[in-house]
């Protein structure tokens, strides 16, 4: 098969099984993330320790709040970390794996709360 007929494949698998959204770039399938499922995501995984919301400090001094990010580099700029598992230099940060969805709605929200997304 050939790389183009693989991505398209890709696309259509990870869009059928997730019920998601999927877009073509070049040879890349993009899935479309849901900024209201990352809320949910985030005020389950990451809000005892960061501020998730628009406004406001984090429980954690040391955590950077989401309302913070992107203003320094993109967001985007995340989801391959998160696809790898985010390690990070404090031991606080517990380690965690997100699938391909959760990672989409992840940054879909991070990009919203901090108002750097598309449109913003």
């Amino acid at each position: 098969m050939t790389g183009r007929l693989i991505a398209a494949l890709a696309a259509l698998t990870l869009g059928g099984c997730a019920g998601e959204a999927v877009r073509q770039t070049g040879t890349d399938p993009i899935i479309m993330g849901s900024a209201d499922r990352g809320a949910v995501l985030v005020r389950q995984k990451c809000a005892g320790c960061h501020a998730v919301e628009r406004t406001g400090d984090s429980p954690m001094t040391s955590a950077p709040p989401f309302h913070t990010m992107g203003v320094l580099y993109p967001v985007r700029d995340l989801q391959e970390a998160f696809a790898e598992g985010l390690v990070t230099t404090h031991p606080s940060m517990p380690a965690f794996e997100l699938q391909a969805t959760e990672i989409a709605d992840l940054i879909a929200y991070l990009e919203s709360v901090s108002g750097t997304g598309p449109g913003a």
